[in-house]
């Protein structure tokens, strides 16, 4: 193979790999999920092959891109339009701490030990499992972590209030116009209320909500379809 193909096969493969990574978004840029991850090292491998391999073409590895980013983004399209799909593709997060006691059965389930979890806690600057009100497992293998009230940032502890213990976490009830049955039965919440609320926000379909959220007060979180920032 001689310079100048290798460093044709090498423009060509990198303009390809652009075209195809602006198609699949930022969420692989990011990679959000372990498929998204995959997907990444797919296509890095491929990619490095299509240069140096003179057994494959360059016709035969752009294929090769091109397929495997259609499959990519036909998931991606399938996720976008289905809960249940994005459960069953992305997995659900996963509570490992809960007031200050750790889950060991949920930690076992995620394959994680206790030195595991103790440097996720330290990366997030947390050094000890009892601050913790909440820690979730993301789906992309982050650590999303929510202190005790009284040791949250310029606390009540600090000014003396009196500090009330949190009750819920802030959990989705309606995603993409639809309600998240299993949430609203876990928070004991009607579809009576949720339908009140929404008319307290002029909002007369399920349809014109985009995601709506139970705080930790109580009260309810509303993002539309139709949003008014310009």
């Amino acid at each position: 193979m001689t310079y100048g193909e290798i460093l044709f096969r090498t423009a060509t493969s990198f303009a390809a790999l652009l075209v195809l990574t602006r198609l699949l978004g930022k969420k692989q840029v990011g990679h959000l999920t372990f498929f998204n991850y995959v997907t990444g090292i797919t296509f890095g491998s491929t990619t490095a092959e299509i240069i140096v391999n003179r057994q494959i073409t360059l016709l035969q590895g752009i294929a090769s891109l091109v397929l495997w980013s259609l499959l990519a983004y036909f998931i991606a399209l399938i996720g976008l339009h289905s809960v249940k799909a994005r459960e069953i593709l992305d997995g659900e997060p996963t509570i490992l701490i809960k007031k200050g006691e750790i889950l060991e059965k949920e930690l076992a389930k995620q394959h994680l030990n206790i030195d595991d979890l103790i440097m996720l806690l330290r990366n997030k600057d947390v050094f000890s499992p009892k601050e913790v009100e909440f820690a979730i497992l993301e789906p992309d293998g982050k650590l999303s972590v929510l202190r005790k009230e009284e040791l949250l940032p310029a606390t009540k502890k600090d000014i003396k209030a009196t500090v009330t213990p949190i009750q819920r976490i802030p959990t989705e009830l309606i995603i993409d116009g639809k309600i998240v049955e299993k949430n609203l039965m876990k928070m004991d919440v009607s579809v009576a209320w949720l339908n009140q609320q929404l008319k307290k926000a002029r909002i007369h379909s399920m349809d014109q909500v985009f995601y709506a959220e139970l705080q930790l007060d109580g009260t309810l979180y509303i993002d539309k379809y139709q949003d008014s920032i310009p």
